[in-house]
């Protein structure tokens, strides 16, 4: 949609408006810092992203492109986040319908010392397992979106980015944005544990156990063909 267009529907207007809620939710909670991080949301065949280079708190609907899955551009006036890529990356991996790239404090940390979070609270299981470290690419890059889709292979719902952030999945935006603060928490958890002593890390079975009691992420919703 061209600038200064009045009266014209836009397309998915809707999750374009969700971008911004989240975004605002996201710099507020301290997931990201200045123009870092982006979101996408996918509906059908199509994908609504955060404009590149633009505080995720200062973003109206129409800054919002919106591409089709093979990343072309279908409307809006502003270039699509550099980690575009990425995302789309994602959409064909798995059944997602969000995605969320955050840069927060303590997952940077443990994505810059690690090469995965271990399982220190139960809740792991929430994001599919143990969340595995991507190795380092550099950003944007067709390198780093097939990093980060092998890390999220098993059906996982987030990752880390080795010496950049995390990333995480939702059937919504909602969910993913909640993904994304559960892996702040545990990534904080792990990193204050590690300040008082070596932290005990839950067994194998232990996990299975508390999988048993019906700890795990809920399924994808399916998409209309």
């Amino acid at each position: 949609m061209a600038d200064g267009e009045k009266g014209v529907s836009m397309l998915l207007a809707e999750e374009r408006a969700e971008l911004c809620r989240i975004g605002r939710q996201m710099a507020a909670g301290g997931l990201v810092v200045g123009s870092a991080g982006n979101i996408s949301v996918r509906s059908g065949d199509l994908v609504a992203v955060t404009p590149g280079g633009m505080m995720l708190d200062r973003m109206s609907p129409e800054d919002c492109p919106v591409l089709d899955m093979s990343g072309r551009p279908v409307e809006g006036r502003r270039a699509p986040s550099s980690e575009t890529p990425m995302h789309l990356a994602v959409y064909e991996e798995s059944g997602a319908s969000a995605v969320v790239h955050t840069h927060s404090t303590y997952g940077a940390v443990v994505a810059s010392t690690m090469t995965e979070l271990p399982p220190i609270h139960y809740t792991t299981l929430l994001l599919g397992g143990v969340v595995r470290v991507a190795e380092y690419a550099t950003y944007g890059t067709a390198e780093l979106a097939a990093n980060v889709r092998k890390a999220l292979e098993g059906g996982r719902r987030a990752a880390l980015m080795a010496n950049h952030g995390g990333v995480t999945l939702g059937g919504d935006l909602d969910e993913a944005y909640e993904n994304a603060r559960l892996l702040e928490w545990l990534c904080g958890v792990y990193v204050r544990a590690k300040m008082i002593g070596e932290p005990r890390i839950l067994t194998e079975e232990e996990l299975a156990k508390a999988a048993e009691r019906g700890l795990r992420p809920p399924e994808y919703p399916r998409r209309e063909a």
